[in-house]
């Protein structure tokens, strides 16, 4: 300043004048070579990384310059200018130095922010991303950092060394554990989750305490976000996955079968043992000829062997339309190409109630998408209940209006009227 005040003079300005003059031109000097600088920092500088980024082989630097890292630092440049040039203001030296620094330390801060952020995408490029995330640690981190961040901008600020501040924080910590206790909630349960596997990215949950059912999109620090077969998105806080019970589904989805658990109704008025027509008959279904062949050899040497008069059909043993309805399905699910043969596989009665005999039909489809199990699942009862008559079974229903009607006549206007 003083060299350009002094030449000013000389070219016979006034001295006070030429004061501010010198100030003014120093300050606008400063400010051109700032924004020169930040100008070929971005342009030229800035450009020749890019270019070298993008064409070697490497991918994580990629996404060091998607979260623009290095454009982040270039902001850095005009600051160290504009703190060099602070001694020749040395009325307001002290404020501008300050003021860099404290600048110098947020662009630093925002620069960790990105670097951290690249880390976690760099992260979620391998496969283990989907099993041990990382995000929640890298939020506690930010945290941290954050929070050390402020201490050195408000101790370079006040002039006290930062270790003062910290000295402080003693007093603090009560406020402190109120106002992050969501995070450090979740901070636990996050390692928790980790630790015992308990949930992924990409996992199947069902919590109906927070009307969530679907697919979980993200895991965060305090939050975990499920995305719903409806597409609306369930945020659940991540200390409750812990606390509160919930069902993952992805033991199904990994073993690669999902089940069938249903039942049909037969009505027990209908249950009856096989006449020999109807033996007949079941011969040449396919999936009995075998069975019946087998189960008619056997029930003859049995009541043989321990000389039972058949002349009553309670005695001994014989067959029941029910009993072969049961075999019949059973080898219809067997020989069915969308149910698995290497899960368990059950036909089973269940105890009777109002409704009728209930057959259980247990089973695990070889398709575990949604769309597809429904439809094996259709396909399969569809057949059931259209065959069930030809085993001289009635599927259950409860008596509707045209049940009524075919028992019973009406009588409008005097006048009796049969459906």
């Amino acid at each position: 300043m003083k060299i350009i005040h002094n030449q000013l003079v000389e070219y016979g300005m006034d001295p006070n004048f030429a004061e501010y003059m010198a100030g003014f031109l120093l300050i606008l000097f400063v400010v051109i070579l700032s924004i020169v600088a930040n100008y070929i920092t971005k342009k030229i500088v800035m450009r020749f990384i890019t270019h070298f980024i993008k064409n070697n082989n490497f991918k994580w630097d990629d996404i060091f310059l998607e979260r623009r890292v290095f454009h982040r630092l270039s902001h850095i440049v005009p600051a160290i200018i504009i703190y060099y040039f602070a001694g020749s203001f040395p009325e307001q030296q002290y404020w501008i130095e300050k003021g860099v620094i404290a600048y110098i330390i947020i662009v630093g801060l925002l620069v960790i922010n990105n670097v951290l952020n690249s880390f976690n995408d760099i992260y979620k490029t391998f496969e283990i991303s989907k099993t041990k995330p990382i995000k929640g640690y890298i939020q506690v981190a930010k945290i941290i950092i954050f929070t050390l961040g402020s201490i050195l901008v408000i101790a370079n600020l006040i002039g006290e060394s930062p270790f003062l501040l910290l000295s402080g924080f003693g007093a603090l910590s009560a406020v402190l554990l109120l106002i992050f206790k969501d995070s450090i909630l979740g901070l636990v349960a996050g390692i928790q989750l980790a630790a015992n596997d308990m949930v992924r990215v990409g996992d199947w949950i069902e919590m109906p305490k927070y009307e969530a059912d679907g697919d979980i999109i993200d895991i965060s620090l305090n939050t975990v976000k499920v995305q719903n077969f409806d597409k609306t998105i369930t945020t659940i806080p991540s200390y409750a996955l812990v606390s509160d019970s919930f069902k993952n589904w992805r033991g199904m989805q990994v073993s690669g079968g999902r089940r069938i658990k249903r039942s049909i109704f037969i009505d027990t008025n209908t249950i009856s043992f096989c006449t020999e027509d109807m033996i007949e008959k079941f011969k040449h279904i396919h999936y009995l000829s075998t069975y019946i062949t087998t189960k008619q050899h056997e029930i003859a040497e049995y009541n043989t062997k321990h000389e039972i008069n058949r002349n009553n059909p309670v005695n001994g043993r014989a067959l029941t339309n029910i009993g072969v309805f049961r075999a019949y399905v059973t080898h219809y699910l067997q020989n069915h190409k969308g149910i698995r043969d290497n899960m368990t596989l059950l036909v089973r009665q269940l105890a009777p109630t109002e409704h009728g005999l209930p057959i259980e039909i247990y089973a695990f489809t070889s398709d575990i998408r949604w769309d597809v199990y429904e439809s094996i699942q259709s396909d399969i009862f569809d057949h059931l209940f259209a065959v069930a008559p030809e085993f001289g079974l009635r599927v259950f229903q409860n008596p509707s209006g045209n049940d009524l009607k075919s028992i019973v006549g009406e009588k409008i206007m005097g006048r009796e009227v049969d459906y």
